[in-house]
């Protein structure tokens, strides 16, 4: 056996050489064993668990991995672009403990209020209202008019957001995703657009989830309340919009498709699922910390040293096997088990494991789902307007995000659905459940 060697220095998971084609980045760590050395930012490095099974362990493992970054955090330039996303707030996603426990039964006793069937039809609605704003043109742009509007909205009805707040959100989540020039100062305006927020619903609650959050029996104080919900919404709209973008894309290049939204077989659940395997939306993250100097996998690891999991790598190393040409493999081929081993298709890591899985799965597939099943019901016949090799996907570390999604169609006339659309601006906010 061939044993692992430490590559010369730690490979870049930014700029638009990775973003092309991360899993030749992935193939390349993995030549070096279950965790590698990389550089997610200039002068920021960290190591990359890119095996399923280290990945789960790490994820599992409690006792010798911590959350909170603090002591790294003293490490990196104040300045730094990815402090956005890795940074410590008061938050489930950077604490341990009973600390965890208590921001985490907030998040899913508040998450928990969203009735499926009325998020649907909400989605549903939103869906059919944005489809006819550019169906009649013959083309569009499916993530600026699409993928990334339909999350927000969701966002701004549950959260009771004011609408105008809408863009800032979106500029907000994307810019500290992106991990680049301006992310500190989009993640300032997130926080400010919350912080307004909550203090509003501090002063006068309404029925939505702001005012839950601040109600709850884990009496939140409203830094903490703010920081909970930036947390749930730079985790969900991003990754969300990635989702829905990605799936189109696989179901548009994917054979099985037959190159449109309609003449396939397979379904939106199928084509989401392929590409949770394949290209989950947040591709790297996940951030641990040792509690003290440590080997994990025949590596060494120093107290405190930033380890992030690859859900890109872990799941094309072990993920079922394909020889399409979805939107995870158009550099770099089948995304197959190094082992030839098919495993099941419920075990993709995109929603990581542990006790700091994602509490929002159920939602967020059921957006997703239903947002590309409108959309495959009235433009059936949508096609890629530009080579998929004209694609651009978003540089950063941490997601795998289309920038835009250009297709052509036949013609809507979208007449009747304006009219019913206007019918329906005044309607009230939908309602949470009890």
């Amino acid at each position: 056996m061939t044993p692992y060697v430490q590559p010369p220095q730690p490979l870049a998971l930014y700029g638009p050489g990775f973003a092309a084609d991360p899993l030749g980045h992935y193939r390349r760590l993995r030549e070096h064993g279950p965790i590698a050395p990389v550089r997610i930012a200039p002068g920021v490095e960290a190591m990359l668990v890119t095996d399923y099974q280290a990945a789960i362990d790490l994820l599992r493992d409690t006792h010798t991995f911590s959350k909170d970054p603090r002591a790294w955090q003293k490490t990196v330039p104040p300045d730094s672009p990815v402090l956005p996303v890795l940074g410590h707030r008061p938050t489930a996603l950077f604490s341990d403990g009973a600390e965890h426990a208590r921001y985490r039964e907030a998040i899913n006793d508040t998450l928990a209020l969203i009735e499926p069937h009325i998020l649907r039809a909400e989605v549903a609605r939103v869906a059919q209202q944005l489809i006819g704003e550019f169906a009649a043109t013959g083309s569009g742009d499916l993530i600026a008019q699409y993928a990334r509007l339909l999350p927000l909205h969701v966002f701004v009805t549950w959260f009771g957001v004011d609408p105008e707040d809408g863009e800032r959100i979106v500029a907000g989540v994307g810019g500290m995703m992106n991990s680049a020039e301006g992310a500190a100062a989009a993640y300032a305006d997130l926080v400010d657009v919350v912080t307004r927020l909550v203090a509003a619903r501090r002063a006068r609650p309404r029925r939505d989830l702001t005012s839950y959050f601040l109600a709850h029996p884990a009496r939140l104080d409203n830094d903490e309340t703010v920081r909970q919900i930036t947390l749930l919404m730079s985790a969900g709209h991003d990754p969300s919009t990635n989702l829905i973008g990605n799936a189109i894309l696989h179901m548009l290049t994917d054979e099985r498709y037959a190159g449109s939204l309609h003449g396939g077989a397979m379904t939106a659940h199928e084509a989401i699922n392929e590409v949770l395997w394949q290209a989950p939306p947040i591709a790297n993250l996940a951030a641990h910390y040792p509690r003290h100097d440590t080997e994990f996998h025949g590596v060494r690891l120093r107290a405190g040293q930033l380890v992030l999991v690859s859900f890109g790598a872990a799941n094309t190393q072990s993920g079922p096997a394909n020889t399409q040409s979805g939107p995870a493999n158009t550099q770099s081929g089948p995304a197959t088990s190094d082992t030839g081993v098919r495993s099941g298709a419920s075990a993709h890591l995109a929603w990581s494991a542990g006790p700091h899985r994602c509490p929002a799965k159920q939602p967020a597939l059921l957006i997703a789902m239903t947002a590309i099943e409108q959309l495959t019901s009235q433009l059936c016949d949508a096609e890629l307007s530009v080579p998929v090799s004209e694609l651009l996907w978003r540089p950063g570390p941490f997601h795998r995000a289309l920038a835009h999604l250009p297709v052509r169609f036949t013609p809507l006339d979208t007449t009747a659905a304006a009219s019913s659309a206007q019918a329906r601006a005044g309607e009230p906010a939908v309602p949470i459940g009890s």
